[in-house]
């Protein structure tokens, strides 16, 4: 059997926003309709004699603070083995429009080092983090998506040198997707920048399994 960063007999942990949500609190429920759901299935079709557990942690609309005010409950309480975590998208856009208690990158930086920190020290297993993306090709600044593409490299260097610190594992889905729209139209991926469609789920699922492969 390959090499592969999840052992038998361990559970995963996802915790985001809706791009990791994906319905896993309704009709969809436990893993959603998206890359955790797709993650799981490609894992068994490729290593069938592991038998791992996922827990899908998603919530719709979060950000880094929200994460940051549900640790205990939905990552500490279950001392997953490995923890992926993918957020980011939410916090630009609070700080792109000054909403309340928007998130820019200073406190982008603070909460994120803060959660893990407390993973590091409280539970101490491997970690994945996951780039926030934007799937546009837009760069016309006076746009909203050519503010956000101008926007969106601060909060990706962040989730890079936190990845760095804490020696973690790393997923840049921004370049991912970048090589995609090479050859594809952005609506292939994705009807708007940022909620993909199955398509978009199984590109995250794939760079996932081949960050996580052979390692």
């Amino acid at each position: 059997m390959a090499n592969f960063w999840i052992e038998e007999g361990e559970t995963i942990l996802f915790i985001g926003d809706s791009i990791t949500d994906c319905g896993r609190r309704n009709a969809e429920m436990p893993l959603g309709n998206g890359y955790v759901r797709v993650f799981s299935e490609l894992i068994t079709a490729r290593f069938p004699e592991i038998n791992i557990a996922y827990i899908n942690k998603g919530i719709g609309g979060n950000r880094v603070t929200d994460l940051r005010d549900r640790w205990t409950d939905d990552v500490v309480y279950h001392r997953p083995d490995r923890l992926s975590i993918k957020i980011g998208i939410n916090d630009l856009h609070s700080h792109l429009r000054s909403v309340d208690e928007a998130v820019s990158p200073e406190v982008f930086l603070e909460t994120y080092e803060r959660i893990l920190a407390r993973t590091r020290d409280e539970i101490g297993c491997p970690v994945l983090l996951i780039t926030p993306f934007y799937i546009s090709i837009e760069s016309t600044l006076d746009t909203l998506r050519g503010s956000v593409k101008s926007l969106l490299p601060k909060y990706i260097d962040i989730v890079e040198g936190l990845s760095v610190k804490y020696n973690t594992r790393l997923v840049n889905l921004q370049n991912v997707f970048e090589t995609q729209l090479m050859h594809r139209d952005a609506d292939f991926f994705c009807p708007e920048p940022v909620h993909p469609n199955r398509a978009g789920h199984i590109v995250i699922a794939d760079a996932l399994l081949t960050e996580l492969s052979d390692k």
